[in-house]
């Protein structure tokens, strides 16, 4: 096994709140209200051939997930996407993960935190494919998990609030130790939901069904692989799905910035075979984000 080198231990530089410094510079306190409260907003996007794919996209979404949470982020638009283009350059970095993140300082410790300063930091680092690629090449293996995705009035569940992803982290945890490469979530009404950090498909009959986002993130990816299956004239249904209705389902697979279009061989007892549609929308996807094709989203 390669050696992990600590985030924190790494070399280069960062963007932090409008500058580029070292990496090791990158430090908060303790006490800074986003570690004990989860005041904390995030986006995870990948760059190809030197490009960030859907930033423009990524960056309004960092922006509704600190409004809804509360947060004014204290530069532009156009200054956070500058600054990912920039962290990317200082990185000597054209095929990776960026990684913006924002949230609550450390002038008060409460969880009133109305005088706390927002800050906004960006990385850049290598990250090769989410899972290991020969798993992924034969499709994954998912355990069901026993954490649920709240509902929408229960939790800011359209924003990527880093307190979210809490159960999330347990319940990818608990499917390693089962020897799972990653668990599916149920949302509070026992439907299906996603995978701990991706949005799932399934196909039947040609068509691709896929959960309501009503009560976790439409994935930027999702919404992608949905306009590129459309291009392709393959039907896509959005709809609750039961768990039980995995049984009819043929294909499987998950999507996300991290994951891209991974295909899924396993759900608890449930089984699917990585077919046609899954490798074609692999493909096409893998041909979008470098910038090969374009689709009508």
């Amino acid at each position: 096994m390669a050696e992990i080198i600590p985030f924190d231990q790494r070399e280069g530089s960062l963007w932090y709140d409008g500058k580029l410094i070292p990496w090791t510079d990158a430090k908060t306190h303790v006490l800074t209200h986003g570690l004990h409260y989860g005041s904390s907003v995030f986006e995870g996007e990948r760059i190809y051939n030197g490009r960030i794919y859907k930033l423009k996209e990524h960056t309004e979404r960092l922006f509704r997930s600190a409004e809804i949470l509360g947060m004014k982020i204290p530069f532009s638009q156009d200054q956070i996407n500058q600054g990912c283009i920039d962290a990317a350059a200082a990185q000597g970095i054209v095929d990776g993960y960026v990684r913006p993140v924002a949230f609550r300082g450390s002038e008060m410790m409460a969880v009133s935190a109305q005088a706390t300063k927002i800050h906004v930091a960006i990385a850049v680092w290598q990250w090769p494919s989410y899972f290991d690629p020969a798993e992924k090449l034969k499709g994954i293996r998912l355990d069901i998990a026993e954490w649920k995705r709240p509902a929408a009035d229960t939790a800011p569940t359209q924003a990527k609030a880093a307190g979210l992803y809490m159960i999330c982290t347990i319940a990818k945890h608990a499917a390693e130790a089962k020897g799972f490469a990653d668990a599916m979530m149920l949302d509070y009404r026992g439907y299906v939901a996603e995978a701990t950090g991706a949005n799932i498909f399934f196909v039947k009959d040609g068509s691709l069904h896929t959960p309501i986002a009503d009560c976790f993130l439409n994935g930027i990816t999702r919404q992608s692989v949905i306009a590129i299956a459309k291009d392709r004239q393959i039907p896509v249904i959005e709809r609750h799905i039961k768990p039980e209705e995995m049984s009819g389902f043929t294909e499987c697979f998950i999507t996300g910035s991290a994951a891209e279009v991974t295909p899924v061989s396993l759900i608890g007892e449930y089984r699917f075979k990585p077919g046609a549609i899954t490798e074609n929308l692999m493909n096409a996807y893998a041909d979008e984000v470098r910038g090969n094709v374009k689709v009508s989203a």
